[in-house]
């Protein structure tokens, strides 16, 4: 029995392998794991679909491997072997609406278009379409192009805007240069030109080299996707929190003995749960090739986390549904397990709005990336007391500063204002009953 790797998640094209828990000639049990995988910003075990002896590992520790690829084989002996491979094949195939066609069919040239195309198909093992953005999903869409056609340039063969655009330029080439051209492959097109420049930079001094991890890759690929599709908007103010440090301080002791920690970021999620409510758009998406506005009805909050290998955002789910003590023990044990790279991929998928705290590391006032496709970040710097007029008098008070980053497709300045007017009333009247311990 040959076992391959599954599509884990949506979106999930493939990961690294970060260790191998069997050796070759080791007998092994069903749903045992017998390897972890990073894949984008989780890492976590693979199970064995059946029990046998493992009489082959074709992956090694640090590989990158993608959907499809054959990771062990096991002998599961005489018929229930046959039975569980058979059982293995028959598995449907999970490819989206309108591209079943296109994966099964041969490679050949498109009939009746007077342009010549290669023989290059997107080499899926799993019947999946290539890995793509859905912003490049949508402009192929559009201009009905087979992206099964297209030579991705990117890990795992996903495709970007340069290689679309490279793509699109050769056709026209071909279909300008006439008939000489129709038989020319696209194999043989000049490759796209490089956005970046590469610079050699030890003709300057001595250099050290580091290999992207997938988890830096993911956050790299992710940030420049929202950047360039989301028309973005960021409204800066500031929050008093004087007397809410002082409510903090007051009831933490109290938190603390029920395994709880009382920060800033506990506070937030509690008033961003009743805010998203009053202002729907701020927990809403854009749904591109719809073109509709995605309502969410739960809510659903990211909190963006420092970690050695990157920054991770894990889910709180439901927030507008729990205290404030639920809130922080979950958001204690949530970061915990963040950091250890002991979270799952479901725990990093469904956020309808994020916040990113870099208080605790003295960061002020900073203008987050929409974490898309949700429509709106909240950015949270360090505290600091400053001078403040209060009744015409000069007072010292502890002033919070905020941006809010805002697709400007989802929402209006006047839709953002208002909301992060409720999020600084929330802080700044905090109610003492929301706090206390029943």
């Amino acid at each position: 029995m040959d076992v391959k790797l599954p599509q884990l998640a949506e979106g999930v094209e493939g990961g690294t392998v970060v260790s191998i828990l069997i050796s070759e000639g080791q007998e092994i049990k069903k749903d045992q794991a017998f390897m972890e995988l990073e894949t984008q910003k989780a890492v976590g075990s693979i199970p064995a679909p059946n029990s046998g002896v493992v009489t082959k590992i074709h992956v090694k520790q640090g590989m990158e491997i993608s959907v499809g690829q054959l990771l062990i084989s096991i002998d599961t002996g005489g018929t229930a072997a046959l039975s569980a491979n058979k059982t293995v094949e028959s598995v449907p195939e999970k490819v989206p609406v309108g591209a079943r066609s296109h994966a099964a069919a041969p490679a050949q040239p498109v009939a009746n278009s007077g342009i010549g195309i290669d023989d290059y198909r997107y080499p899926s093992q799993s019947g999946l379409a290539p890995p793509a953005p859905p912003a490049i999903r949508k402009i192929a869409r559009e201009l009905d192009i087979d992206l099964t056609r297209v030579r991705g340039s990117e890990a795992g063969g996903r495709i970007n805007l340069a290689d679309l655009r490279a793509y699109v330029q050769r056709l026209q080439q071909i279909a300008f240069a006439g008939v000489a051209a129709i038989s020319t492959p696209i194999a043989s097109a000049p490759a796209a030109p490089s956005p970046v420049e590469t610079i050699d930079f030890a003709k300057w001094g001595p250099v050290r080299r580091e290999k992207m991890s997938p988890l830096r890759r993911t956050v790299s690929r992710r940030m420049v996707e929202s950047w360039t599709t989301i028309p973005k908007i960021n409204q800066f103010a500031d929050a008093d929190i004087t007397a809410l440090l002082t409510l903090r301080k007051k009831h933490a002791a109290a938190y603390e003995k029920k395994g709880a920690h009382l920060t800033l970021t506990s506070f937030f999620l509690f008033i961003l749960g009743h805010a998203l409510k009053n202002h729907p758009r701020a927990n809403a998406s854009m749904d591109e090739a719809a073109l509709e506005i995605v309502y969410k009805e739960y809510c659903h909050i990211g909190v963006a986390v420092d970690t050695e290998g990157g920054l991770i955002v894990p889910i709180l789910r439901d927030v507008d549904k729990k205290d404030l003590l639920q809130l922080s023990q979950e958001l204690h044990a949530l970061t915990e397990k963040t950091r250890q790279r002991k979270i799952a991929i479901d725990d990093l998928q469904g956020g309808s709005f994020t916040i990113s705290n870099q208080g605790s590391i003295g960061g002020s006032h900073f203008t987050p990336i929409i974490y898309s496709p949700q429509a709106a970040i909240l950015g949270i710097g360090q505290g600091q007391a400053k001078p403040v007029a209060i009744d015409g008098k000069i007072a010292i008070r502890t002033l919070l500063p905020l941006c809010l980053a805002y697709d400007h497709r989802v929402l209006d300045g006047g839709d953002a204002v208002r909301f992060l007017k409720d999020i600084i009333a929330g802080l700044e009247a905090f109610d003492e009953t929301d706090i206390k311990l029943k």
